[in-house]
């Protein structure tokens, strides 16, 4: 299949001027990228003992590495920056807020912050979700539910305004109000209000909270029954910012076909697509007839040689098939290590131990060589322009008289005129 990629990347034209709006010394610019406009994500659930102080949270094995473990969740971290530049941080109602009115506030801010002041755009992950809803809902009349939960988006919402970019607003509502796996509370409100209002609740008060921060719908079923949802959801007049499509592919690849054809279907609503959730394993694979991923246990899952290569050739076709599709606007992968994944699958870009996997080596020359332009000097043309051709997002320009900022937006048209870049000390 042919992975088409040019149209991610730019020709724009600068006008170098100085501090006082004069043409600066045409002398050769050293011009380099500092992010991407497409978003290359991974979650951060490693880092909440590090960054944000070690408590109980949504998993524990995790935290614990990161806690008993200084030097290694520091390699770890290091290893996420040089790659990536979304975070996904974990709201998890049931850990979130193990006991009413006493959120994890502070621990998740300090987190946020400290990827936020490296330029790395922070999402939320989930503000509603039947799975891991505090058990001490389940007491309460439907309607106290929804005004807790109403409260809960509009606290967090709210609490983090201006650190986090973007939320999943609302998280597998196909499978509501059906899934009966455990008890909840959001499961019995979705039973009386319906799959549409329950995302109306979830975006609407979220979008008045914090009017600025991104919403999306996310979702694992990517069957039709997700299309009609969208559907209706649009058709009843919800505003909705992106479609969150999860991929993980624990019992195998789907391959581009696939991955092509389900882009497409969903890019008929003419709104960003983000693949939100990314697993491949480099062990064995689950067994096709598994259903329910969750039903799968096993007391180990070691990563193999075989299954790493098979990983790193897979992932680069992942991403090249997804990078390909215009609506396509970030992925984030689910894990930067295999220590206390997600059903302890051999999933991460590292192993336990922190050493790289050939997948790890692989993004990194794609996303940060491929993909990104290093630090370059550039000569003025005879029109005294700098021409730079790039992947779309943010720049640097240095020169002799200072230095500045720039942006090569998406949908730049090199046949504009040229962008004036004014330097400063």
């Amino acid at each position: 299949m042919s992975h088409d990629l040019s149209p991610r990347f730019r020709d724009v034209s600068l006008r170098i001027l100085d501090a006082d709006g004069a043409p600066a010394d045409p002398a050769s610019v050293v011009v380099e990228q500092t992010r991407h406009a497409f978003g290359f994500g991974n979650i951060g659930f490693d880092f909440l003992g590090l960054l944000g102080g070690a408590t109980s949270g949504p998993d524990g094995d995790r935290e614990a590495l990161a806690a008993a473990d200084v030097a290694l969740a520091e390699h770890l971290l290091e290893a996420w920056l040089a790659v990536f530049d979304t975070v996904t941080l974990p709201f998890y109602w049931r850990f979130f807020e193990p006991t009413p009115g006493h959120p994890d506030t502070a621990r998740l801010q300090a987190t946020a912050r400290w990827f936020a002041d490296r330029g790395v755009r922070v999402k939320g992950h989930p503000l509603v979700w039947h799975t891991l809803a505090p058990a001490w809902l389940l007491d309460r009349t439907d309607a106290e539910v929804e005004a807790a939960i109403r409260a809960r988006i509009r606290r967090d919402a709210s609490d983090f305004s201006g650190l986090v970019d973007q939320w999943d607003a609302i998280n597998e509502v196909v499978i509501l109000p059906d899934f009966t796996a455990e008890d909840n509370a959001v499961t019995r409100l979705a039973r009386s209000r319906g799959r549409v209002e329950m995302v109306r609740m979830a975006f609407e008060t979220a979008r008045e909270a914090d009017p600025s921060a991104r919403l999306v719908l996310n979702d694992f079923d990517l069957s039709p029954r997700y299309e009609r949802l969208i559907e209706e959801c649009l058709a009843a007049g919800i505003r909705i910012d992106a479609i969150g499509l999860q991929t993980h592919m624990h019992q195998g690849f789907r391959g581009e076909d696939q991955l092509a054809s389900i882009l497409e279907r969903f890019a008929r609503f003419g709104l960003p697509l983000q693949l939100t959730e990314t697993t491949l394993v480099s062990g064995d694979l689950m067994p096709p007839e598994i259903v329910d991923l969750n039903d799968h246990v096993v007391s180990e899952w070691p990563s193999t040689p075989e299954g790493e290569a098979r990983q790193a050739d897979e992932l680069e076709r992942h991403y090249r098939t997804a990078l390909a599709h215009p609506a396509v606007e970030s992925l984030t992968m689910w894990g930067i290590t295999d220590a206390g994944a997600w059903l302890g699958a051999p999933v991460g870009l590292l192993r336990a131990d922190g050493s790289e996997k050939p997948s790890y080596a692989m993004l990194r020359n794609l996303i940060r060589g491929e993909w990104w332009h290093a630090p370059r000097a550039i000569a003025p043309d005879a029109d005294g322009l700098i021409r730079v051709r790039g992947f779309a997002g943010d720049y640097r320009a240095t020169a002799a008289a200072g230095s500045a900022t720039f942006s090569i937006a998406p949908d730049a048209d090199a046949a504009a005129a040229a962008l004036e870049v004014r330097l400063t000390r």
